[in-house]
């Protein structure tokens, strides 16, 4: 298959792309293309117009900050796998792009594209909403700010209006040294997940939870913080009932079907794989208490 013909724009400048943006109707922006041209050759996707952001300088960094760390929308994945920044602060990110497609494909694709294609099983979705990220939406009018929960709507939806494109995402920073877990079940590695879950923990001088962040994606239409437990959570001791209520919290959510996983499986697997992470996190967190 083929794309329908459509009219290319490369602007070198986010001026010119917001000007291109703002004027052109029927648009899309490509970045790394994983995701856009395999629609655009099967015809799912057909635009008039295709803005290149290749060729748009300062969208590709990495900086880090005393409580966040902002990544520029044109930012490879294969560049945050191997990023120091990134290993260092927020090691959990390296975890779970190693489950994001091929190296072939993390060379080419970005994280502004995963965000902006939303895919609910995509792991950078997962990664945005466990970080509590704040992105940075730009259009002729100037830049806003939003935060994860405003900027997913649904199912391959998002809240960029036509007129804007995302130029950064700030992802919330943990301290030096937390517990971190990644964990997925998907038919082969590489393809999307059909259950991912994150978790992030700090433990006090006792070791009980003092913070934690756990969110499951793949289940239903958008990420979802278990928020409620996070905070029900702190001050509790991190062992195998706490695990139990966290992964049935995990199973609670109300989860979709489609031609190939059934809801009841997809809440199963959200049980599993919650209980997991959260062990995995309990051990990283437990091995920095006792150093």
């Amino acid at each position: 298959m083929k794309p329908s013909p459509f009219t290319y724009h490369a602007p070198t400048t986010t001026a010119e792309l917001t000007e291109l943006l703002g004027t052109l109707d029927d648009v899309r922006i490509i970045a790394g293309g994983q995701s856009l041209m395999p629609m655009m050759n099967f015809r799912f996707v057909q635009p008039g117009h295709l803005i290149d952001l290749n060729t748009v300088g300062g969208l590709a960094y990495v900086d880090v900050q005393r409580d966040f760390i902002e990544i520029g929308a044109s930012t490879r994945q294969r560049f945050l796998q191997r990023s120091q920044d990134i290993a260092k602060h927020m090691p959990i990110v390296g975890e779970a792009l190693s489950h994001v497609g091929h190296r072939q494909t993390r060379a080419r694709g970005t994280i502004g594209g995963s965000l902006c294609h939303f895919d609910p099983s995509a792991e950078l979705v997962n990664m945005a909403a466990l970080h509590d990220a704040v992105l940075t939406l730009t259009s002729v009018d100037g830049d806003r700010s939003i935060s994860f929960g405003e900027f997913g709507l649904g199912f391959l939806t998002t809240s960029v209006q036509p007129n804007e494109f995302l130029r950064s995402v700030r992802l919330a920073r943990w301290p030096e040294g937390h517990g971190y877990g990644f964990e997925e079940f998907a038919m082969r590695h590489g393809d999307f997940a059909i259950c991912a879950v994150s978790c992030l923990m700090t433990l006090d001088d006792r070791g009980a939870i003092d913070r934690l962040a756990v969110a499951v994606s793949g289940v239903s239409e958008t990420p979802v913080r278990l928020t409620e437990m996070e905070g029900r959570l702190r001050g509790t001791m991190p062992d195998a009932g706490t695990a139990t209520d966290l992964a049935a919290a995990a199973g609670d959510i109300e989860a979709m079907s489609d031609a190939y996983i059934t809801s009841d499986y997809r809440s199963h697997l959200a049980r599993v794989i919650t209980r997991r992470a959260f062990t995995k996190a309990t051990e990283r967190a437990d091995q920095r208490v006792r150093a």
